[in-house]
């Protein structure tokens, strides 16, 4: 089942669109938030595609009811920081790679990528320690090679620590700070999300300072650019 939620607000044919594609439905937040919120003060048109509801971290919910919290969350952040809408693929977690084939959701990213046109994309990195992650970066990939789809392709940090596999590729860093406390506030909207957000959260901290030294800001976000 695809599940879009759409925000309010129609864009002209001449704006530029950004895809966000990511396996979770925070870690649009979590990696490029700060980017997104920047591009969307700019009148970019910003898209996310979620390969799974993330029921999973919900172990004692219902499914149904599990899934419906992580859609309400994703959708509020998404509005918060003004993105143009999510789509959610439904691909059970653990098991992206069979059921990307098993429920032809080739033809179904593809269709979205043909529907927004993007000038770039952004999704994970190759050696994110979570395999959710390395598998959604492996499949946005094939899709683009089988598509023959031409656009520029970033990848984000998550969990990554040490970026042993990223060194050959250019990097590029993003001024966040006139957006950073968006993306703090937003990530803090993915209440069910607690115990993780306590856990990872000095590193968001952490991480755009130190990148934002880097690149002489205050804050910012770092990509790779792969494509």
């Amino acid at each position: 089942m695809i599940k879009v939620i759409k925000n309010k607000g129609s864009k002209s044919d001449d704006e530029e669109c950004i895809l966000v594609i990511c396996a979770h439905s925070d870690d649009q937040i979590f990696g490029p938030g700060g980017t997104v919120a920047r591009y969307a003060k700019e009148g970019k048109n910003v898209f996310t595609i979620i390969f799974s509801y993330g029921e999973m971290t919900h172990p004692h919910y219902k499914k149904e009811l599990a899934i419906t919290t992580r859609v309400k969350e994703a959708q509020e952040a998404d509005k918060f920081i003004g993105g143009h809408g999510l789509v959610f693929l439904g691909i059970e977690e653990n098991k992206f790679a069979e059921q990307f084939v098993t429920k032809k959701m080739y033809q179904k990213l593809k269709r979205i990528i043909l529907q927004h046109k993007p000038s770039r994309i952004f999704t994970h990195s190759i050696d994110d320690p979570h395999p959710d992650h390395r598998a959604t970066n492996k499949l946005v990939l094939e899709t683009l090679d089988r598509m023959k789809y031409k656009c520029e392709v970033y990848m984000f940090d998550v969990w990554t620590i040490l970026n042993f596999k990223k060194q050959h590729y250019p990097k590029i860093f993003v001024d966040i700070s006139s957006t950073f406390k968006m993306k703090v506030k937003a990530l803090k909207m993915f209440e069910s999300q607690k115990l993780a957000l306590t856990s990872l959260l000095w590193s968001v901290y952490f991480r755009a300072w130190l990148q934002g030294k880097m690149d002489k800001t205050k804050y910012a976000e770092e990509f790779y650019k792969i494509r």
